[in-house]
């Protein structure tokens, strides 16, 4: 079965996006006929490398993206029952930080340098929630007491630059957990932080989803992160899905090759991988403006045959609810 989108269905989707399509000019792709859906409480995971569509894809449902590529974006993207693309401003405005909310990948810029933390908190759930100052600033510190930020009362008044990075990205999601949204879009929130605070981060936010049930897109191109917060997973190359599934079905048996690049060039405790050194996807993602005529990761591929450098493979949609877009997947044995 050949599908333009993917099998990616949910019984009770909060967010579905369908067809979109964002460019930087008309012959210009930036992400091209990207579908999938989201159900309640449910965790999807978009992965891949830099380059490849995945923060324009959350910019895209958030409402974020500049003008110059607001104007080429196509697709419908509609959360909660509502067509977020035929909304005005003001009615975006009361959805984004309210019902949706984004935790940055770095922290630094994400919040205001001249306001001191707690400001930055309270803001949002005056806003919002049209609490009084008082409250606001109670339940501000009730919030950084959840992400485990030590001496909250006295945090509340530091700005951020005072705060460490694993502080300032607790800050962040201490913000968008503020007003209980039912979808948090988390935009590779462990990169810029040290091992240790991301295995901190990691296992916070997995303890929010746990307590609060919030559905969860986790954008990242880090496989460990995957597997230890996801349900499903789609893996984007180019601006394309290129695989699509559950994610213990693709950790156990990709079947594009550019996922099962992206595996084996995953450290596992050191950098050997059975002994040997560890691989990489030789390459790299291709500019927008110099995308190949046939398969979009031919170029880089082992597998490629002829076919792939000239003709574009559809996404193939599988009776055991996967997808992929691949002329030659790596299918098991029997």
């Amino acid at each position: 079965m050949t599908s333009s989108t993917h099998a990616f269905v949910s019984a009770d989707a909060l967010l579905k996006v369908a067809g979109l399509s964002i460019s930087a000019a008309a012959d210009m792709p930036l992400v091209e006929d990207l579908s999938f859906e989201v159900g309640r409480g449910e965790a999807l995971a978009i992965v891949g490398e830099s380059g490849c569509g995945k923060s324009l894809t959350s910019l895209a449902i958030m409402g974020l993206l500049p003008d110059s590529l607001d104007r080429h974006k196509r697709g419908a993207i509609s959360f909660e029952g509502r067509d977020l693309t035929a909304l005005p401003p003001r009615d975006m405005q009361s959805i984004r930080g309210n019902r949706m909310a984004m935790i940055f990948q770095e922290p630094l810029t994400a919040l205001n340098p001249v306001m001191t933390v707690g400001a930055q908190i309270v803001e949002v759930l005056r806003k919002h929630r049209k609490m009084g100052k008082v409250e606001a600033r109670e339940r501000a510190m009730d919030l950084l007491r959840q992400v485990r930020v030590p001496d909250p009362e006295a945090r509340l008044d530091d700005y951020p630059h005072r705060l460490s990075g694993g502080m300032r990205q607790r800050v962040t999601i201490a913000m968008a957990m503020a007003c209980e949204p039912s979808l948090i879009i988390a935009d590779e929130p462990t990169t810029a932080l040290d091992v240790t605070v991301q295995a901190q981060i990691i296992d916070l936010l997995r303890e929010i989803r746990e307590r609060s049930g919030q559905s969860l897109v986790l954008i990242t191109h880090d496989l460990g992160v995957v597997r230890q917060i996801a349900e499903r997973m789609i893996v984007m190359y180019a601006g394309v899905v290129v695989e699509a599934g559950s994610v213990e079905d693709i950790m156990s048996s990709p079947r594009h090759p550019y996922t099962e690049g992206l595996m084996a060039a995953r450290p596992k405790g050191s950098f050997k991988h059975d002994g040997k050194l560890l691989s990489d996807i030789p390459g790299a993602v291709p500019a927008p403006d110099a995308r190949p005529q046939g398969c979009l990761f031919g170029p880089r591929c082992a597998r490629a045959a002829e076919d792939c450098l000239s003709a574009r493979p559809p996404l193939t949609a599988t009776a055991d609810g996967r997808a992929h877009r691949c002329f030659y997947p790596i299918l098991e044995v029997a």
